[in-house]
């Protein structure tokens, strides 16, 4: 029964993109004309009007769903609140707020509406029936992981230095309200996680190993030690002595005697109780229904019907292409030695790494400065907000991966953060800083995120909703733009380039291997060893992710190729009108984007131009 409702809603996923010429009838745009930020959305017909009024519904409705996401996109009214993903009362609104969006929205005649929003009408339909389909599977069951975990999202919400506000007392109360309900979550979990065993829907046990040592980090004997004991240290000069001894002592008392005690007997839940039933398995495939569960997720991350099986084929070509380009570098050096032996020098030779965090974060901030340099050449629209570089926090250094963007405030108080591990330098190579920071940073995460964020005409939820394949494909296409950009004139830091494209290559192989047929951590590990330059602890701890996160790491390769077929496509068919600064207006301005929906709007813009 799963099985063939499964077949059928993905089926009907991307079917809603797909209309003939006869449905979507060329406008009168120009070449100038960006689909999302024109004009016409604000000419709207009585149709157009109800559209907009729903969608705008919606958003509203799911910002009360999920308080903590509010707080994300810049919505402040729930800062108080933590919500409750595992409730059922939580599950049921989130059940009854698809269905109900999805009937509506198919009463709109989608045909009646401009180019604009039948592609938002695309993205909303298609958000609907993912996430109606996303609760045929139990990921209740397995609340968090290593990788990513409301845990790590509190800490640094708890920080001051990430979209929690910290500026008034109410915002203090509002933080400590929002702790409480996470504290109870802490318990929530616990009981989704024994449905988990009972039902055989558990982590895998390495994973958990993981997790207990980050949990550990955060058990303190004095609040004033606690990562949550942040906003104290940092109380704002203008509050008055009263608000700030009440304030100091109501958060020591929240910590001490409930936070603590908290975390306490979660970790001792998973040292104790979790870790002796931990699954010996290391894939998706090794829960029950894991392989039609994992093709799930793959559509959902890749926005395609793409198998699997093909998925692991276009990953295990793409190594071997790559292989090919990194022999070609070894030569133009003069490197004495097969391949493997240049990855063993890059991977250990002195000369290819820093000696200090601090010169590792400056590398990147100079390297800020280069690229800023050269990106008016390629875009007509830029964000207007900025970046810093950061190392990772700490507390969870040790299992994060070697980067990551943050995107910044949408009030523009606060830029966008490149966040670099520096746990291990050995795994931060020099040659590969150049396409780390055109994908982290501009042109790439923070460069699509934050215009996303500034878009003005389009509908809240496209302002901020993302889908994997769009953002991260944009952002190792990023990476390829560094090619013409003249950023890789160096071999070595071409070498970077491919290097790092070998591991989205990589993660097609390792990922489909690791949850479709039934590879173990080991065997993955040893895969990537054979075929790149990685340091072993970069390695473990992205084999560790693709366990954690199934499906998300095909995102990158799959929507880099979709791009870059789109804008082979679109040079091909229009010649010497071809604006590439034009292109990538036409791929930035509507939000992120399902595939199909990203080559609908390409087509229709060729079509324009023709």
């Amino acid at each position: 029964m799963r099985r063939a409702f499964l077949a059928v809603s993905i089926g009907l996923l991307l079917g809603i993109t797909g209309c003939s010429d006869n449905d979507n009838p060329a406008s009168k745009d120009t070449s100038s004309t960006v689909i999302g930020v024109s004009s016409e959305v604000a000419q709207t017909s009585q149709n157009e009007q109800v559209y907009l009024a729903l969608v705008d519904d919606f958003f509203k409705d799911y910002l009360k769903l999920e308080p903590i996401y509010a707080t994300f996109v810049g919505v402040n009214d729930y800062n108080d609140q933590f919500g409750g993903d595992l409730t059922n009362e939580y599950l049921k609104t989130r059940h009854d707020l698809n269905t109900s969006y999805q009937a509506r929205v198919e009463k709109i005649d989608r045909n009646a509406l401009s180019t604009e929003l039948q592609l938002s009408y695309d993205m909303f339909t298609y958000d609907r029936n993912v996430a109606l389909i996303d609760e045929i599977y139990p990921a209740r069951f397995m609340p968090m992981n290593q990788f990513h975990s409301t845990v790590i999202s509190m800490v640094q919400l708890g920080s001051g230095e990430s979209a929690q506000p910290f500026n008034t007392v109410e915002d203090y109360h509002n933080w400590a309200s929002r702790l409480t309900g996470f504290i109870a979550w802490t318990k929530l979990a616990q009981e989704r996680m024994d449905e988990g065993v009972r039902s055989k829907v558990v982590l895998p046990r390495v994973l958990v190993e993981r997790i207990i040592p980050q949990l550990k980090a955060l058990l303190v004997d004095d609040a004033s030690k606690s990562l949550f004991y942040a906003p104290i240290n940092n109380l704002p000069q203008s509050f008055s002595d009263a608000d700030k001894a009440e304030l100091t002592a109501s958060y020591t008392k929240l910590i001490n005697q409930d936070l603590i005690p908290a975390i306490a007997s979660l970790t001792e839940y998973f040292e104790i109780k979790y870790l002796p039933v931990a699954r010996a398995s290391d894939g998706w495939w090794g829960l029950p229904n894991g392989k039609v569960w994992y093709q799930h997720l793959a559509n959902s991350h890749t926005t395609t019907l793409i198998s699997v099986d093909e998925i692991h084929q276009i990953g295990l070509s793409e190594v071997a292409r790559i292989l090919s380009e990194m022999d070609k570098v070894r030569e133009q050096v003069n490197f004495e030695g097969d391949l493997k032996a240049f990855f063993a020098s890059l991977s250990s030779e002195p000369e290819y790494f820093f000696t200090d965090r601090q010169d590792l974060i400056d590398g990147y901030m100079t390297l800020k400065e280069r690229i800023n340099a050269e990106l008016a050449k390629y875009f007509n629209i830029m964000p207007k907000a900025d970046y810093v570089v950061k190392p990772v926090e700490s507390f969870r250094e040790q299992s994060a991966a070697g980067a990551s963007y943050e995107s910044p405030a949408v009030d523009g108080s606060r830029p966008g953060v490149f966040y670099i591990n520096t746990y291990n330098l050995k795994a931060q190579p020099k040659w590969g800083m150049t396409t780390l920071s055109l994908h982290e940073a501009a042109p790439g995460h923070h460069f699509q995120i934050a215009i996303k964020q500034e878009l003005t005409g389009v509908p809240e939820f496209q302002r901020f909703g993302n889908y994997t394949a769009f953002e991260e494909g944009w952002a190792l296409y990023a990476e390829y733009l560094g090619v013409e950009m003249g950023l890789f004139k160096d071999p070595y830091q071409y070498f970077g380039k491919l290097s790092d494209e070998m591991l989205r290559a990589m993660r097609l192989v390792v990922d489909t291997g690791l949850h479709a047929k039934g590879w173990t951590r080991e065997q993955a590990i040893q895969y990537m060893k054979d075929n790149s330059p990685m340091a072993e602890s970069d390695i473990i701890a992205e084999v560790e992710r693709y366990m954690a996160i199934p499906g998300q790491a095909l995102s990158y390769k799959v929507g880099q190729l979709k791009i870059l077929s789109l804008r082979a496509e679109a040079e091909a068919a229009l010649g010497d009108k071809f604006d590439l600064k034009a292109f990538h207006d036409q791929i930035l301005t509507s939000g992120s984007l399902p595939m199909a929906v990203m080559e609908l709007k390409i087509h229709h813009w060729i079509d324009t131009l023709k």
